[in-house]
């Protein structure tokens, strides 16, 4: 991989990105009022959103960074950008990386913003550290990014790389263990989840939530977490292609 590619990448994927104010929007604004819209959903019910809005604060990024990132990619597949740029001497591994830091930035910013209004405007109430939460949902941020890069190479259409959230995405928000305990859940699908990277991404936020110390069920949550996002970057190399046909 060079370093200077992947940064020219980076740059020119930030540039676009600078010019297109939905996509802005749609990453940086849209999970904070998804959390906002939760706050006051159970406005009766702080507890209810303390218990639940740690997770949420990485699951909203993940989403709209696995939408923006895959349909971002396969733009520049349609309109021939990427074949040019891979006419040149570049790399997939410093495109891809490239694609990955820039996102990667977008998605430090958004979980900056989401992370400060759940916790010092909205009253989000946790055992432990911020920081540590900030870190999951950058790295949740993160892992949309990785899935949404990869599922790009097998979508002809944006319409079609729509239609993979509900393959991707939503299976993985049913069995992550927002909605009931994955031990409580059939076996079967109990498996199932122990096999999707989203179920380890809520756990480590509902470890930030109960305990003040660091844990090693954290640690290992979001190696975990952080290990899949490069695993998928990898895939998402290996399969990229010029052209969509």
């Amino acid at each position: 991989m060079n370093t200077a590619r992947t940064l020219a990448t980076a740059a020119r994927v930030l540039r676009q990105l600078a010019h297109d104010r939905r996509s802005i929007a749609l990453m940086l604004f849209v999970p904070c009022a998804m959390l906002l819209l939760l706050r006051y959903v159970f406005d009766g019910s702080p507890d209810t959103f303390d218990s639940i809005g740690a997770s949420l604060l990485g699951i909203f990024p993940l989403i709209t960074m696995f939408l923006v990132t895959s349909i971002a990619t396969l733009r520049e597949r349609t309109s021939g950008t990427l074949e040019r740029l891979l006419a040149m001497p570049l790399a997939k591994t410093d495109l891809i990386a490239g694609y990955a830091l820039a996102f990667g930035l977008v998605a430090v910013a958004q979980s900056l913003l989401a992370t400060g209004l759940a916790l010092w405007v909205l009253g989000l109430d946790i055992t432990g550290s911020p920081w540590l939460l900030l870190v999951v949902a950058v790295l949740d941020a993160l892992l949309g990014t990785a899935l949404g890069l990869f599922v790009s190479a097998f979508a002809t259409s944006e319409f079609q790389a729509v239609q993979f959230m509900p393959a991707v995405i939503f299976p993985q928000l049913l069995l992550c263990g927002l909605f009931a305990p994955r031990a409580a859940m059939q076996p079967v699908l109990e498996a199932v989840s122990t096999a999707l990277p989203m179920s380890y991404a809520v756990d480590a936020m509902t470890e930030i939530q109960r305990h003040a110390d660091t844990t090693g069920a954290f640690v290992a949550d979001t190696l975990v977490v952080a290990g899949c996002a490069l695993l998928v970057l990898a895939l998402g190399a290996a399969t990229l292609r010029r052209r969509t046909t």
